[in-house]
């Protein structure tokens, strides 16, 4: 009688560093991160074109915080993936795990069963960064989460429009009762009516999730180097009386909204 053996499943990264985390709720923790590599989106203000496809290889941060890479080759199977969380986890530095990308919904089965074991071996609460479009992925990694971080994309700014998928998305996080905030990109193609929409569809769900306005920071030349010929149109941050503007605007509808930069590229954080 043959015996069948089922592989044990693997991810496709982009890298696994420490840093600080510089957006939303989380700003200022230090966080292990774990990006992953694919993207369903193609957000014309992204910033990380590499991670929209599967890399044959992906870097490894040896000590948290050195910058000391290693490469790999992909995909990384869970035991590899739970030995180099282990190596970062030292004790009392990091605040929780982020799962970043890249969309890490498109990993939910590794996630499923990685998610468990990482949590038993470190301790650390899970944080998920998501484009917020995949409620059905959710679903099957909710029970393992701890906080989500959710982009709301803005069609006249991202250039992509989910907005039923991300009004499910939020009411499966608020339902789940997990930490909860929503991340809005805004630049100077940005829509009042996006932005009125954004408001009343958060409200509509709770009152009490917080909206993250986000002014959109311009490419550097080596991120735009990522995109090759796939180069998004040039986006600038709103003028400062805008954001004022619709800050005053969206709390109209829903009042907790907030203003913060990408915190960590002030910093010069990966």
């Amino acid at each position: 009688m043959s015996v069948t053996t089922i592989a044990p499943p693997t991810a496709r990264l982009i890298e696994v560093f420490s840093a600080i985390q510089g957006e939303g709720l989380n700003v200022g923790t230090r966080q292990i991160f774990i990006r992953f590599g694919l993207c369903d989106l193609r957000c014309d203000f992204c910033d990380s074109a590499h991670t929209w496809e599967a890399p044959d290889t992906c870097r490894r941060e040896k000590t948290p915080g050195d910058r000391d890479f290693e490469i790999h080759s992909n995909p990384i199977s869970l035991p590899e993936l739970l030995e180099w969380i282990g190596a970062q986890d030292e004790p009392n530095l990091h605040d929780s795990i982020s799962l970043t990308g890249g969309e890490p919904l498109l990993h939910a089965s590794f996630l499923k069963e990685f998610l468990p074991q990482v949590k038993r071996r470190t301790g650390l609460p899970i944080y998920l960064e998501t484009g917020g479009h995949r409620p059905q992925q959710l679903k099957s990694i909710i029970s393992a989460l701890d906080s989500v971080g959710m982009d709301l994309k803005l069609p006249s700014v991202s250039g992509e429009t989910h907005w039923e998928a991300h009004r499910e998305f939020l009411q499966l996080c608020c339902l789940a009762q997990i930490e909860v905030f929503v991340k809005i990109i805004i630049s100077d193609r940005t829509s009042l009516t996006d932005l009125q929409r954004a408001a009343e569809l958060v409200a509509g769900v709770s009152a009490e999730v917080p909206i993250f306005l986000q002014p959109v920071t311009p490419l550097t030349p080596a991120e735009a180097g990522r995109f090759g010929s796939k180069m998004p149109p040039k986006m600038e941050p709103p003028a400062p009386t805008k954001v004022l503007a619709w800050q005053a605007l969206m709390k109209g509808w829903h009042k907790p909204v907030r203003v913060v930069p990408q915190t960590h590229k002030l910093l010069s954080q990966l």
